[in-house]
């Protein structure tokens, strides 16, 4: 026994925990062996440690996301219904998810794709389309507006996961891919959006996708041409495609790729041992990935939108009268006779994009001649209509004789319906548009003069070679002064509020017959005496189309600026944003409903504002450093500052600087994209300036960061998930007067 004591003690035949224990036990049934048992056992234990420790290290680019998904799901989703009514700009999405349902055609300022998805959430729901979504209203029992909203919610929480992967892909370190992903999550005005029926989630979704697969894409630049890398091109492309189909925001993320791939075959260009087929083979490559496929998925969003409302709604008058003449259930040609006669009566519709009906109405100039008002309106009534009449040369029409069709060359007057006066132009300038003539209506059909003429040009007829008579839909034509020798034009201005911000017409002098604001057309026409003709039969070409709807879509977004007559309580300056100045009351402030305010997380945006600078600085640092002489930077440390910081600092540039420029209206959700790349800032700046540091430092600062996001974010949560009952009691949550949380 001894002998074998002697053995144990020694440690040749266990580990150092082992011998670190070589303690003679007094036990006289051999305690040491007993001992060694134990140790053993710890042992085990402590290897099953390791091995959990390094299984969760090996696996935690899934468990990671996973549990963050998780938590995404959950902040976006709960008590998500919580509120019964229409909030905020649901009123409007929730209208043209209504649209598609119905099938009927609509016009907005943003492109489709988002709305589609609006519309498609309501079908899975079992919603028929027939909701009003008036603001403040009540959702009616048999609309699951929840479900909706859940939807929508889906790509915010999509959103926590895609954040995860693209800072892994920038290279940053582990504690700064949690803190993005953390950030995302515990951002608190991203978690109020993404609860509504609104597109902001969607086009935050697409745009974290489009970083994450640029990001992707660079990463593989050393396997050129591989599946893989072709793979995530072609994803890029989508990406890009998606993210513009859901609000034009979306060119800015287009911009940043094609920097970023201009910059990439510039540098590919300057190796002069790539072979002239492999850089033909890249610049091939970029062309199809990154333009043929977006505008193949832009393009194919629109076909959609076409394909699926197939029936007259309330956005026709935006559309090209051939376009308007095949939906169903449309007036716009139906039982119109073909051909145009004196005596007949129409409306007349400009062809340029966007263009509206040719409109009158009893008001008048306040300035120039103060005669009765022209303009160009989209909606459809009786004061769009016009009686066609001979000049004052001619002898009177008579309604008892025989039809003479209007012709081209032919000089005639063209007499509102509603209040019978002559269509008029004269030596008086617009109203806006000072270089035109103004054009009014004076007179009557029997007072007025040679001011009164106008001369019909025709332009082209789709239908028809013939010339020589002017027909409803098909014939393009123009409108020139007689006496003045300029033409009847319709461009994209918007008259004051005195013009009910309706189109400003006159009478232009230039003779540009490819101008197609001077182009007009026979929209619907009445005369009893000719029969009706087949109003459908002939088609508008797609391609048309989509270029019409997006002139008219821009011209539209355009007029978007700020009422001087109004105030706007929600209207926001660029200014207050990243500073976050300002919050969004979303819905009425009573004690009776449940309230949200779209506010950020205060660290998430001043840490991430404030990041911004701290990169410009130590950019600035470097670059004195190396002027210097000083090369402490390798050139993986350059490539990381130059892809993983100065790109999330170019791409919050392009989506911040054209709201500074813009006129337009803006509101603080329209700082939401530009946030995400600040976010990314933040990110680097932070992995940056700890990786070096000691494990302690590391972890006492993440500690507190990661501390400090969940804090604030669980503070402000009654301002994402719904604050019941007064407002006084979140008083705690109004830190400065510009947060309107409890006034």
């Amino acid at each position: 026994m001894a002998a074998d004591r002697g053995t144990v003690a020694s440690g040749a035949d266990f580990d150092q925990a082992t011998r670190r224990r070589n303690v003679p036990s007094t036990s006289p049934a051999g305690g040491l062996v007993d001992r060694v048992e134990f140790d053993e056992k710890k042992t085990v234990v402590k290897k099953n440690e390791q091995s959990l420790l390094e299984f969760l290290d090996e696996w935690e680019f899934i468990i990671a996301p996973l549990i963050f998904t998780i938590l995404a799901f959950f902040t976006r989703m709960y008590k998500i219904g919580l509120s019964p009514i229409v909030t905020w700009d649901e009123a409007h999405f929730g209208k043209f998810g209504s649209h598609y349902l119905k099938r009927e055609f609509y016009f907005d300022v943003h492109p489709p794709l988002g709305k589609m998805l609006v519309g498609l959430s309501g079908y899975l729901a079992g919603y028929n389309g027939s909701f009003e979504f008036k603001s403040g209203e009540k959702y009616p029992d048999e609309l699951n507006y929840t479900f909706m909203r859940a939807f929508n919610s889906f790509f915010g929480a999509v959103c926590i996961p895609l954040a995860y992967y693209t800072a892994r892909e920038l290279n940053f370190k582990r504690p700064a891919v949690w803190f993005v992903t953390l950030m995302v999550l515990c951002e608190n005005s991203y978690t109020t959006i993404s609860r509504f029926i609104l597109l902001d989630s969607m086009l935050l979704c697409f745009t974290f996708t489009t970083v994450l697969c640029w990001a992707r894409f660079h990463r593989l630049q050393h396997k050129s041409f591989s599946i893989e890398w072709w793979s995530w091109l072609f994803l890029t492309g989508v990406s890009i495609g998606c993210v513009t189909s859901v609000k034009w925001v979306g060119l800015f993320c287009t911009a940043l790729v094609g920097i970023y791939t201009i910059e990439d075959l510039w540098n590919k260009f300057g190796d002069t041992k790539m072979p002239k087929i492999d850089l033909a083979t890249h610049l091939a490559a970029r062309v199809v990935g990154l333009i043929a496929i977006p505008l193949v998925v832009y393009m194919f969003s629109f076909w959609l939108h076409f394909t699926i409302l197939e029936n007259s709604g309330p956005g026709d008058a935006q559309m090209s009268s051939l376009f308007q003449a095949n939906l169903k259930g449309t007036e716009v040609g139906k039982d119109s006779p073909l051909e145009i006669a004196y005596g007949s009566r129409a409306t007349i519709k400009n062809m340029g994009y966007g263009g509206g009906l040719l409109h009158s109405h009893v008001q008048t100039y306040p300035e120039g001649s103060t005669q009765q008002q022209i303009t160009c309106y989209h909606h459809k009534d009786s004061n769009n209509e016009w009686w066609f009449y001979p000049n004052r040369a001619e002898p009177e029409y008579d309604a008892e004789g025989p039809q003479k069709f209007v012709a081209d060359g032919d000089v005639l007057r063209l007499i509102h319906s509603q209040t019978g006066r002559n269509l008029h132009s004269h030596d008086v300038s617009a109203p806006v548009t000072k270089a035109d003539k103004e054009v009014s209506c004076y007179g009557n059909t029997t007072v007025g003069d040679e001011k009164d003429h106008w001369t019909m040009e025709v332009v082209k007829d789709v239908a028809s070679s013939d010339r020589s008579k002017i027909r409803t839909l098909t014939t393009a034509f123009r409108l020139k002064h007689t006496s003045l020798g300029c033409y009847l034009r319709a461009g994209n201005v918007n008259l004051p509020q005195w013009g009910f911000k309706q189109i400003e017409v006159t009478c232009a002098k230039d003779n540009n017959p490819k101008d197609v604001y001077t182009h007009w057309n026979v929209e619907a026409h009445w005369n009893e005496k000719l029969p009706a003709a087949d109003a459908g039969a002939y088609k508008s070409p797609f391609f048309q189309d989509f270029i019409h709807l997006n002139v008219a879509m821009m011209t539209s977004n355009n007029a978007l600026v700020p009422d001087p007559d109004k105030q706007d309580d929600l209207a926001s300056q660029f200014w207050q944003w990243p500073i976050l100045n300002v919050g969004l009351r979303m819905c009425g402030w009573d004690d009776s409903i449940v309230k949200y305010f779209l506010l950020g997380n205060p660290l998430v945006y001043w840490g991430s504002t404030a990041s911004l600078g701290v990169l410009a600085l130590m950019v600035v640092w470097y670059l004195i450093r190396w002027q210097r002489g000083y090369d402490e930077l390798k050139q993986a440390d350059i490539d990381q500052i130059h892809y993983a910081a100065l790109y999330p600092v170019i791409g919050w540039f392009l989506h911040y600087m054209p709201f500074v420029a813009m006129a337009r209206v803006t509101y603080v959700h329209h700082y939401y994209p530009a946030l995400y790349f600040a976010i990314l800032t933040f990110g680097f700046v932070a992995d940056w300036m700890l990786k070096n540091q000691v494990k302690t430092i590391q972890y006492a600062i993440y500690g507190v960061l990661y501390a400090t996001t969940i804090g604030l974010y669980v503070l402000f949560m009654p301002i994402s998930w719904g604050m019941e009952g007064s407002n006084k009691q979140y008083s705690y949550l109004k830190w400065f007067e510009s947060w309107r949380v409890t006034d």
